[in-house]
């Protein structure tokens, strides 16, 4: 694909989903999303592999129901209450049906199993913008409309996607399949909480992208997709293998990386609410994600991934110069937990 097109396209996505942000009109806010779903359709296919157009036409047809749905819902809040402002929605019907339609496009349960089979068709690059910028658009209309939504709502679609995600990703040796679910999962955490503390859910947003981030540019790095050839990385950039081991564990939770400030903070919001149940029930959801989070490291660090002498194995890496985004991002994914009460107090006072 030629660069400027592809500049086109990234500036399209960007625009909009900086569209839907600054909407306060279901109207202006569709617009947003439609031209982020046609800007990202050509760097689905750019490879033009049959993988890829499968993966494009099922991301065109879930967008496509999901769009329509929305507008059907907006338009009989419109026609039955007047009113066609985000936070004024108020037909529990129309709340209902929006909610459904946005948890499609985000890749909630129970929605979420076009999302592995869309990251399968698509390379590295297109699959981190898909699992991170793409999330933001659905994620600002939900956060916005989240005080008509049932509290109840939010926690079972919630505590649905963590345990259905973490359930999926068990036995997976497809590396974007695995991301794909671990998306799902650490949306199913951020939005229990979007009701009661929306600047939280914003921060475990931003932690969850960052980490995202340093995952797939890891991996294009090693030019791993696969179990088989994520193991074998260590011979060749023992590095870079070591950092993603730190990143993954970094993804379940586990101090004192970064990721268990998402779940710390989260579980703590939820024990002020008195939801004991549900912290303890998605609390046991991540005790399953670690299981695959940690089978990675062990077929990377700890044994190589067998392989047939038929295989075949790029010796040769290509060297890539700009390592100033990787190193950024790695820094934020891994050793951000001791500065937790900075980061908390900037949330809180800046971003409300």
């Amino acid at each position: 694909m030629p660069q400027i097109l592809l500049y086109i396209f990234l500036a399209s996505i960007g625009l909009g989903t900086t569209l839907t942000f600054l909407s306060t009109h279901w109207l202006f806010a569709w617009v947003g999303l439609e031209i982020s779903t046609a800007a990202i359709m050509p760097l689905m296919t750019q490879h033009h592999h049959p993988r890829a157009s499968e993966a494009a036409t099922k991301y065109l047809l879930i967008q496509a129901s999901a769009t329509g749905m929305l507008m059907f819902a907006t338009a009989f809040n419109g026609w039955m209450e007047v009113q066609w402002e985000i936070m004024n929605i108020k037909n529990e019907f129309a709340i209902a049906l929006v909610m459904l339609a946005l948890s499609m496009k985000l890749g909630l349960a129970p929605f979420h199993l076009w999302l592995p089979e869309v990251m399968q068709g698509i390379n590295l690059m297109t699959g981190l913008i898909l699992s991170t910028w793409q999330k933001l658009a659905p994620f600002a209309l939900l956060l916005q409309m989240s005080h008509a939504i049932h509290f109840s709502f939010l926690t079972t679609v919630g505590i649905l996607s963590a345990a259905l995600a973490t359930w999926g990703g068990l036995n997976q040796t497809q590396l974007r399949k695995i991301l794909a679910y671990s998306s799902t999962a650490h949306l199913g955490w951020i939005i229990i909480v979007i009701q009661f503390a929306p600047n939280l859910s914003m921060l475990a947003l931003g932690i969850y992208i960052f980490m995202t981030m340093a995952a797939f540019l890891t991996l294009m790095e090693t030019s791993s997709t696969k179990i088989s050839t994520f193991s074998i990385s260590w011979s060749k950039n023992p590095i870079m293998a070591a950092t993603m081991v730190l990143v993954l564990l970094s993804l379940a939770g586990l101090p004192p990386l970064t990721g268990f400030m998402n779940k710390w903070c989260i579980i703590d919001e939820m024990t002020k609410q008195e939801m004991a149940v549900p912290s303890t029930m998605i609390m046991m959801t991540a005790l399953i994600s670690l299981y695959f989070y940690i089978r990675l490291c062990y077929f990377s660090a700890i044994t190589l991934f067998p392989n047939t002498s038929k295989t075949k194995i790029s010796w040769r890496r290509k060297n890539k110069k700009d390592k100033n985004v990787l190193s950024t991002v790695l820094t934020v994914a891994i050793i951000v937990l001791p500065v937790t009460p900075l980061v908390m107090a900037f949330t809180y006072f800046y971003l409300i």
